[in-house]
């Protein structure tokens, strides 16, 4: 190995390092933990408990419809943001503000969020100035997944946008010269080619959003039961590590199978996507 190639490979150690101690380490970790019972002896007990459960599948059910609703509704709202932030002159400050979220953290948007939603809450003042009694919005299924989706608002606006910003232009002017209508021309044209954008937002959306159990108590009152919210019950409560681990597996393979169907594949040497 010559001067240079043990330079280029001295660039990868940092890399790996972080990859081996923050990602294969602790999902090692969880796989080894959910074989072991609570006297920490070899089982395969947790997956069939899990598996045989109704409880448990129906909960798994659960985490992927409200993730769905959660991806679904932050798509129906960014996609026409993103395009529409695009279209304007300062887009770049729009941007900033539209990532400006995600500095707070996620705590004190569930706080404010409970502030905002109470019985004395803006909502319900702003209902009352049509004669509308107090609601209970808080705790809601409503409430979950508003929060939910307005958190999740620009991990998903911001790849849409930087698909929507590389998108070359000619195509478009191409397609109206040839008559084609605004519908045309967004379904045939600007849906294709951001169409890798959308599948990043989705990728960013949907995983996080499998596994949320902070909101699932503070904004949905536990009305809402989802795989993250039993992880944070067997590891902090019952202390049944080894069941806790087995659903994180089953929640890391269900993120895996998101990746691989949302993901880019490679046919005939060309990238399909």
């Amino acid at each position: 190995m010559n001067r240079r190639q043990f330079a280029n490979w001295t660039y990868y150690v940092p890399y790996g390092l972080w990859i081996g101690l923050f990602v294969i380490a602790p999902v090692g970790l969880i796989i080894y933990q959910s074989f072991l019972n609570l006297n920490n002896h070899f089982t395969l007990q947790n997956y069939a408990t899990y598996f045989k459960s109704s409880t448990y599948l129906m909960m798994t059910v659960n985490s992927l419809w409200w993730a769905f609703l959660i991806t679904v509704f932050t798509l129906l709202i960014s996609y026409p943001a993103a395009y529409y932030i695009h279209q304007l002159k300062h887009r770049q400050l729009w941007i900033l503000l539209t990532i400006l979220p995600t500095w707070i953290n996620l705590l004190l948007k569930a706080y404010a969020f409970i502030g905002i939603f109470s019985q004395s809450g803006i909502a319900n003042q702003f209902l009352g100035l049509f004669g509308i009694a107090p609601q209970q919005i808080l705790f809601t299924n409503f409430s979950f997944v508003f929060v939910a989706t307005y958190i999740q608002i620009p991990f998903m606006i911001l790849p849409i946008y930087n698909a929507i910003d590389d998108l070359d232009l000619s195509y478009i002017n191409a397609s109206r010269d040839l008559g084609a209508t605004n519908w045309q021309t967004f379904t045939k044209i600007i849906w294709p080619l951001t169409l890798p954008g959308v599948k990043s937002g989705v990728q960013s959306v949907f995983i996080p959003s499998l596994s949320l159990f902070m909101l699932t108590r503070l904004i949905g009152g536990n009305k809402v039961i989802t795989l993250g919210t039993a992880i944070e019950e067997h590891f902090l409560t019952t202390m049944n590590w080894g069941m806790g681990s087995t659903i994180g597996v089953v929640l890391i393979v269900a993120m895996v199978i998101m990746m691989i169907l949302t993901g880019e594949r490679r046919t005939d040497g060309r990238l399909s996507r």
